[in-house]
């Protein structure tokens, strides 16, 4: 079972922080100019998507999006599956000489945003690498942190965040939740199930 805490973000407040971090990324990068946004997936490409529509509201101009798929540069990949879930990097756009901009829905021990580093690595090298989170909830176990930060979450290890979107979830909301009882943390999918009946 699932115990649900609290709900950090709303549909308004998830559309709030957005704002302001694309407001952010155009003063930082001063406009739009070799700027791409690169969302890791799965919820960090929605966001991605959002935050390049609202550059494009705030800018009159469109920035380029990518997806990127970083299960086979995780380091604990022995500990997922037997056989990992690839799904495939889309990104269209050559990333040597862009200021790119990874998108993620939360950062957490700073392992997924490594991973993520080094497959854009992979596939060029970028004037700079910036990194946006809708929420930081700490812990970090890297030296990594985010440029843009939609809201700071102080957790404890035993909670967890859950960020759900209209485009994966049909619903704008962030929520932390401890799981009750079991000490294995379930899968996002899991969760999602038990909190929405």
């Amino acid at each position: 079972m699932i115990k649900e805490k609290a709900q950090i973000l709303d549909q308004e407040g998830i559309r709030r922080s957005l704002t302001r971090i694309a407001h952010e990324i155009i003063e930082r990068n001063k406009g739009t100019g070799n700027l791409a946004l690169i969302g890791i997936r799965r919820r960090g490409v929605p966001l991605a998507e959002r935050l390049a529509a609202k550059i494009k509201e705030i800018e009159g101009r469109s920035v380029p999006v990518g997806i990127l798929d970083i299960t086979l540069y995780r380091d604990d990949l022995t500990t997922l599956a037997h056989q990992p879930l690839v799904r495939s990097t889309e990104i269209s756009f050559p990333v040597s000489g862009k200021k790119i901009v990874l998108v993620d829905d939360v950062i957490y021990t700073g392992r997924t945003i490594r991973a993520a580093l080094d497959a854009i690595i992979d596939l060029g090298r970028p004037k700079v690498i910036q990194l946006a989170t809708l929420i930081d909830r700490g812990h970090r176990e890297l030296p990594i942190r985010a440029d843009y930060i939609g809201k700071n979450v102080p957790t404890s290890r035993k909670e967890s965040i859950l960020v759900l979107l209209q485009e994966i979830d049909q619903k704008d909301s962030v929520l932390i939740y401890e799981p009750a009882g079991k000490t294995d943390k379930p899968t996002g999918d899991a969760i999602l199930g038990q909190l929405i009946k």
